[in-house]
């Protein structure tokens, strides 16, 4: 998400961090680089050019032009600049989902994602905010639409609305009200039909099924990758139909990001929630001042922290502390933390949320550091026994080689696993006995919603913050690879670079 415009403007910055003071025009020459890189990401260009205006006001002040570390006063400038776009006036706040049952309308264009992002929203509320959510489907002219949100729904555990062949989308929006009221259900989400192209048939019909259920919340799904023409779909909506916030999908792809610069500025309604990608649980809440630390390379802790307590159970990460402390950690361990990794996002996942990780996850990817490496070292480890898993001192040379065999890998590559092995349990074992408690042990209260890692965490609209806390969670591991301290459930960045040497892709 973001990854070209992250890219320029990091590029940017950098130059402006090195020099120690600034002048007017060096300020300048760097906005006039970040207006292009706007432009190139597809932003619009009033929304550039007010944009380049503003941080150009604040930046080129006496205060800034004289302060101690003048580059990273203009890149937190940029970073606020960047929240008040993504923001807009006021802060939607959560979902309305008050007087049950409340109806949610998702609408949109046909192929922008609506059933798939119908079903993400309701398992997200079935299972954060513990709601009874009911779904139906309007879409009467696409194949199987009613079918596939009904296999959706019995994927994730959420009721749909029974089939009825030959009703219209208003007779099917007042059967899902009635049976919503009478089941007790909190939430009910409709989920309309699509066309091509905006046409008075679609917006009519959208229109009556409002009328009829006057929904709390009318959410427009439009596809990321479709750059600005996603802004004028969102306007076309709003001025037909009126929507109170969009939804943004395939925010994975390789689209330039511009759309959600624009799309607050432009239309006046918020971002909900990003698509990126097509599982059930790949839904982000939009958060203005995370996403512009990410587009900044600020990184993005607090997503990083949900994606570990989302993926690791409390009483598991106490019972991983406590073998940490004392030392122990087998091929069992690594197995586990290497599999919450994929679970997490895979190395480029991790890293891209990391405050200042974003270069390296690059030399990574460019150097063939992907997550087969870490497919590669389970299997490894899946192809031990019992007993070499629980003490892996007793790999000599015969058994190595069947090992190897079983995963149809070299023996230099389980050497460099066993090596990495090695080196995680040394870390293990010093972090386990740093400090007071422990560093594992601060890291983990931290995670699991105590007082860790210095109080809580840091303020993501502060770059000098972001970084202290880059330093703080990056303990170095072996090989110069920063990485997290075994405490965001338990998971440790395996190995440095060095680590994963000859991992990478076969030439």
């Amino acid at each position: 998400m973001f990854e070209n415009l992250s890219e320029r403007l990091g590029g940017v910055f950098d130059r402006l961090t090195k020099q120690g003071a600034l002048s007017e025009e060096d300020v300048r020459t760097a906005l006039r680089e970040v207006r292009v890189a706007l432009l190139e990401a597809d932003v619009s260009l009033p929304v550039a050019r007010d944009f380049v205006k503003a941080v150009e006001a604040k930046a080129t002040g006496q205060a800034v032009t004289k302060s101690v570390t003048p580059g990273q006063q203009v890149v937190k400038i940029v970073h606020d600049a960047l929240v008040d776009v993504l923001r807009g006036q006021d802060d939607p706040g959560a979902l309305k989902i008050d007087n049950p049952p409340a109806p949610i309308l998702m609408v949109g264009l046909q192929g922008g994602g609506k059933t798939t992002t119908t079903a993400k929203i309701a398992k997200r509320l079935k299972e954060r905010e513990k709601k009874r959510v009911l779904m139906a489907s309007l879409d009467t002219n696409r194949p199987a639409a009613m079918e596939q949100l009904a296999i959706l729904g019995t994927q994730i555990g959420v009721d749909t609305l029974p089939i009825v062949k030959g009703e219209s989308a208003v007779q099917i929006a007042k059967r899902a009200k009635q049976q919503a009221t009478l089941g007790g259900y909190d939430v009910y989400m409709l989920d309309t039909a699509g066309r091509l192209q905006i046409d008075a048939v679609l917006m009519d019909e959208v229109a009556e099924v409002a009328a009829v259920t006057k929904p709390r919340e009318t959410l427009l799904v439009v596809d990321g990758l479709t750059g600005q023409v996603a802004v004028e779909v969102a306007e076309e909506f709003d001025a037909k139909v009126g929507i109170t916030g969009v939804v943004l999908t395939r925010m994975d792809g390789d689209g330039r990001g511009g759309a959600a610069l624009s799309m607050r500025a432009v239309t006046g309604k918020p971002i909900r929630f990003v698509g990126l990608g097509e599982k059930m649980d790949a839904l982000e809440t939009f958060e203005p001042e995370r996403i512009a630390g990410r587009i900044l390379g600020m990184g993005d802790i607090v997503a990083l922290v949900e994606k570990a307590q989302e993926t690791l159970e409390a009483e598991q990460a106490e019972r991983m502390m406590k073998r940490f402390q004392k030392g122990l950690f087998n091929m069992n361990d690594l197995k586990g933390q290497l599999e919450q990794m994929l679970k997490m996002g895979g190395m480029q996942g991790i890293m891209g949320m990391m405050p200042g990780m974003g270069k390296l996850s690059k030399q990574m990817d460019d150097a063939g550091f992907d997550d087969s490496v870490l497919r590669r070292q389970i299997a490894l480890i899946n192809s031990m026994t019992k007993k070499e898993r629980a003490n892996p001192d007793l790999l000599q040379a015969s058994r190595k080689k069947r090992i190897a065999a079983g995963a149809g890998l070299e023996v230099s590559e389980l050497n460099k696993l066993l090596k990495m092995h090695r080196q995680m349990a040394d870390m293990m074992k010093k972090m386990g006995k740093m400090g007071k408690g422990g560093m594992l042990k601060q890291a983990m209260k931290g995670m699991m919603g105590g007082k860790g890692l210095g109080g809580g965490m840091p303020d993501m609209n502060d770059p000098k913050a972001m970084e202290e806390a880059a330093k703080a969670m990056g303990a170095k591991l072996p090989g110069g690879m920063g990485g997290l301290p075994g405490g965001l459930g338990g998971l440790t960045l395996p190995g440095g670079l060095s680590g994963l040497g000859g991992f990478g892709k076969k030439k």
